[in-house]
């Protein structure tokens, strides 16, 4: 199961590594700014479709961003 603060770490890093604001990547998605903060804080599962936008705002392809989410999840399970 996705842990949702995972997924919002590596989005929010991700974002950030790129030097873009919430304001620009959630303007980019399609989205709040507020709904992206809680997502990248955990508070909310992003739907497929806000994944996809997301995604598309950062230039990464969804399968990117998953295998980084994957890499996280194991990294964590073996601390």
């Amino acid at each position: 199961m996705l842990d949702a603060v995972v997924v919002g770490i590596v989005i929010q890093e991700l974002r950030e590594k790129r030097g873009l604001s919430q304001e620009v990547v959630s303007g980019l998605a399609g989205i709040g700014r507020t709904h992206l903060s809680a997502i990248e804080r955990g508070e909310r599962k992003p739907t497929l479709e806000t994944y996809f936008r997301i995604c598309d705002a950062l230039q990464v392809r969804p399968s990117e961003l998953m295998a980084k989410i994957e890499e996280c999840l194991a990294q964590q399970k073996n601390s």
